[in-house]
């Protein structure tokens, strides 16, 4: 017996306070040598390598006192913002309760889950509970081939689910795909907005589910024509392919109402779920679907235990995501994000017609994409085409640097068209703030005369960052 003695901490072992007390280099050597060192090394040529200590609604604090403000907002995670004091008042009421018990029906899962049944559109009532929205994803492409019995998924072309096994497979970007072949069988990719390609696949009948996004995210913020989803869910409907809609990044408030879906008036028979649902504090996914399909797939006690989660719906977890659903109704965030939304796309289309980098602005509420036009090749043969390869790869990121380090505003490029930078901040953003932001745009885009000069000056940076190596 050890008589109650502590266990000999191992030679670099890192205790929480020591963790607390690093320094910038000191992370990121620690990225370097134990998590993903190219990652890292990407981050430090776009100059994304702040170390930032403080975080509260907007804004977020570096180490040396200087505030910036969150335009990107954890890619859509920040629905509410950093650090919501509801959410965080949410977690210490349930402290006392036990998080993870399995031996019991879970107290705040079954009243997140009757929550989300009524304010899901329709007659979606029976959720399951993960930790991400790629288990959001999986969960629902189980759903579909077990409750129709049908083998095919069909996905679009530009879309993001996840890069687990099963969301990777139909995610429609092959840079993401390639690595891991062969995925899963039977996943059939159309263009995303099309519903031509997509009724000729789905005629065949032997697609369990159409999944697509109400708009792309990644894919670089493409709104699809009108009536798109409209049609796509008749197109399902009629052919017996379930209509799944993964709303984990454009839900909950994002595009100015409740659910994107709700723009066409469309019910889905599975929705996606995540990213705010925690609050930007806990993480949490989920889908709902409606009772019938629901029954088909697991609607038996021999059925009940073939899709579980240890962590899903835990105590902590569905706080956070009841008090995050207050407040998105007790603040009206749908209604400040469509206000907000068309205030700064009344203000970028300004900017788009005084300066030809810009190709396109497109969003709807605050989820909003600016594409920029590739600036061509430029690099000098000392560069070994590196920059070249960069501006024409990553201009929506070369622009991003600009706006974190000179105007301490941070953005990023979306993944599927990193020529795109996406704008997600808050929704109770203020005009002010969104001034700030249109105002640092303006100074970037007018200093920068041409489309050559802004990529030449972005890849002097960069080359910067390879001669101090």
């Amino acid at each position: 017996m050890n008589n109650g003695q502590a266990l000999p901490k191992p030679s670099g072992f890192m205790s929480l306070a020591d963790a607390l007390k690093q320094n910038r280099d000191q992370i990121k050597e620690n990225h370097r040598a134990y998590l993903n060192a190219s990652l890292t090394s990407l981050m430090e040529l776009l100059k994304f390598d702040k170390h930032f200590v403080r975080a509260e609604g907007f804004s977020v604090w570096d180490a040396e006192g200087h505030e910036y403000l969150d335009c990107i907002g954890g890619y859509g995670a920040l629905n509410l913002g950093h650090n919501h004091p509801n959410v965080l008042a949410a977690l210490e009421k349930v402290k006392h309760m036990p998080n993870l018990l399995q031996v019991s029906p879970g107290t705040l899962a079954g009243a997140l889950a009757r929550s989300l049944a009524s304010v899901t559109p329709g007659n979606l009532c029976r959720s399951f509970f993960g930790n991400s929205g790629a288990e959001a994803v999986e969960g629902a492409l189980k759903l579909a081939r077990a409750a129709t019995g049908r083998p095919d998924l069909v996905y679009c072309e530009g879309s993001f689910h996840g890069k687990t096994m099963g969301a990777l497979s139909v995610t429609g970007r092959e840079k993401y795909q390639k690595a891991f072949l062969p995925l899963l069988p039977g996943c059939r990719k159309v263009p995303f907005g099309d519903l031509t390609p997509l009724e000729t696949v789905l005629k065949e009948k032997t697609a369990a589910a159409f999944i697509v996004e109400p708009i792309l995210g990644e894919g670089g913020v493409v709104v699809p024509p009108a009536g798109y989803l409209e049609e796509a869910r008749k197109i399902c409907s009629e052919y017996g392919t379930l209509f799944i809609l993964d709303e984990i990044q454009t839900g909950l408030g994002r595009t100015g109402t409740m659910f994107a879906c709700e723009h066409e008036g469309v019910v889905p028979d599975v929705m996606c779920l995540s990213k705010s649902l925690g609050g930007g504090i806990m993480p949490i996914g989920a889908y709902i679907t409606t009772d019938p399909i629901w029954k088909r797939a697991y609607g038996s006690i021999d059925k009940a235990a073939l899709h579980t989660s240890t962590f899903g719906g835990n105590t902590l977890a569905s706080a956070a995501a009841l008090a995050s659903l207050e407040v998105l109704y007790d603040e009206d965030l749908p209604a400040r994000a469509r206000e907000s939304g068309a205030y700064l796309l009344a203000g970028l289309r300004r900017l788009q017609e005084k300066y030809r980098l810009i190709k396109e602005v497109r969003g709807r509420g605050l989820l909003i994409g600016i594409e920029f036009i590739q600036p061509g090749a430029i690099a000098s043969k000392a560069s070994l085409g590196l920059i070249n390869k960069l501006s024409d790869e990553y201009m929506g990121g070369m622009v991003a640097g600009v706006l974190l380090n000179k105007h301490r505003i941070i953005t990023a490029y979306t993944l599927n068209n990193p020529n795109v930078i996406r704008l997600e901040p808050p929704l109770s953003i203020t005009s002010s703030q969104l001034d700030t932001l249109l105002a640092a745009l303006e100074q970037i885009f007018s200093t920068h005369k041409g489309i050559l000069g802004f990529a030449a000056s972005s890849a002097k940076t960069i080359l910067s960052t390879f001669t101090k190596k």
